[in-house]
């Protein structure tokens, strides 16, 4: 090419890369799952999608916003007393690093949940992601230490521990979750191999992905195991909530008090787009030179250095539909426990009617069949990898979660999970129609 002012222009060497390496966390399949899924189905948006566990918009209208942000304020202003300069102050200038509807939170809890914390122990964070990470941070304090994860798990609790470098120890659960003398076992070669086992994480209530949930029982059971092993329990538990057959036992946080750091999310329960989580960390800390505090001033400090606080518009939406539901989430929540379990029922039936016992066992498949939440997990004939979910979308306009991402030890090749959170009832019946086609292809060809 040739510039008409100044002649030819020189070839430009091409340079040499001016990072060599950046972390090593960032080059685990683990950290490509997420994007991985949302390149598929954006590729293939023309696809029935059973891959996103996205909660159910119900009614939403863009001016519920407002309505929310009203009812918030008018809360600060008539029954907190607030001036209208002070209620200015809390939603456009940077707030309380431990949030602002830490006392809505708290109690909201005590109603749905029976758990009674001090508003002080409750750090409200920018997403429960965030909530994960800054408790791992402030937890794992020397290199044995070692995070133990119930597995098959949620990609995100393997992806900060990765990236914050922490010794991850693997405990299989069955097929009602997490078994409490697994946990021993996995303590005990923890410190065989010179590790500290210092923490369990856990969804015990229709877990992200496989769908199980933990007996009352084994709840009492795993709390008398973590005490006899000095283990605290990270209890995370966006799905509570979302029983079809009506009841769900007491979260552990309520039956073990202290044992427990427990992370919660209103994602799933009033507004995804608000990114508005928190921890329950009212753990008691001895700090070097004796003074004691609790666990959420700990986080504060970390929170402090990496999102400063979470966006207080965001906190005033939430707090605006805590006080509207009268602090009361589960009655609030009705309609859409009610969508969940339809979904959870008729993709149930669908897989029933789409796969005969017969079919079932000529095939070698099979599935569990969960009390509630949006996630189930079927057993398949063939390799369930990002191969065979591209020629599922393609050919068969249907999309599904490969299991494998969610194993530390490279299980779950076989396995596929179905979210039926964001489809109607008729786009469930096709989808699974849909799906059954080609797992017909697919073991009658397998290297087509």
């Amino acid at each position: 090419m040739t510039d008409t002012r100044t002649g030819p222009r020189p070839s430009l060497p091409h340079p040499e890369p001016l990072l060599q390496g950046l972390h090593a966390g960032l080059t685990d399949p683990v950290l490509d799952a997420m994007n991985f899924l949302n390149e598929v189905v954006s590729r293939f948006p023309e696809a029935l999608s059973f891959a996103p566990g996205r909660p159910w918009q119900g009614d939403f209208e863009p001016e519920d916003l407002s309505r929310h942000l009203r009812t918030y304020t008018d809360y600060l202003e008539r029954e907190l007393g607030w001036s209208r300069d002070r209620v200015r102050t809390q939603l456009f200038q940077y707030g309380r690093t431990n949030g602002v509807i830490h006392e809505l939170i708290a109690r909201t809890l005590r109603n749905d949940e029976g758990i009674d914390v001090p508003a002080e122990a409750v750090v409200v964070t920018t997403g429960a992601q965030e909530g994960m990470l800054l408790v791992l941070r402030a937890l794992f304090a020397a290199p044995e230490d070692t995070l133990l994860i119930s597995t098959p798990a949620y990609v995100g609790i393997m992806g900060a521990a990765r990236l914050l470098d922490l010794r991850i120890h693997a405990v299989p659960e069955g097929p009602e979750g997490l078994e409490p003398d697994a946990v021993a076992a996995a303590a005990a070669e923890v410190r065989a191999a010179g590790g500290r086992p210092r923490a369990l994480y856990l969804v015990p209530d229709f877990a992200n992905p496989s769908g199980t949930s933990l007996p009352l029982e084994r709840r009492r059971r795993l709390l008398e195991v973590a005490g006899r092993e000095d283990l605290l329990l990270l209890e995370d538990n966006p799905y509570g909530f979302f029983s079809r057959t009506g009841t769900t036992p007491p979260t552990l946080k309520a039956l073990g008090g202290r044992r427990v750091v427990y992370v919660g999310s209103f994602a799933k329960t009033t507004l995804p787009a608000a990114r508005v989580g928190y921890v329950l960390a009212d753990q008691e800390v001895l700090a070097p030179d004796g003074t004691r505090g609790l666990l959420a001033d700990g986080l504060s400090k970390i929170k402090s250095m990496t999102t400063v606080n979470t966006s207080a518009i965001s906190q005033a939406v939430v707090g605006g539909i805590l006080v509207g539901s009268g602090c009361r989430l589960r009655d609030a929540n009705a309609a859409s426990t009610a969508y969940y379990a339809a979904n959870m029922n008729t993709l149930l039936d669908a897989l029933d009617r789409s796969f005969p016992a017969a079919e079932r066992e000529r095939l070698g498949l099979s599935w569990n069949r969960p009390d509630g939440g949006f996630f189930l997990v079927m057993t398949v004939p063939f390799t369930a990898d990002a191969k065979a979910l591209e020629r599922s979308a393609r050919d068969f306009g249907v999309l599904w979660t490969p299991m494998d991402s969610f194993y530390l030890d490279g299980g779950g090749t076989h396995q596929l999970r179905l979210s039926c959170s964001s489809l109607d009832p008729e786009q469930i019946t096709e989808g699974i129609r849909r799906l059954a086609a080609f797992v017909a292809a697919r073991t009658a060809a397998p290297d087509a």
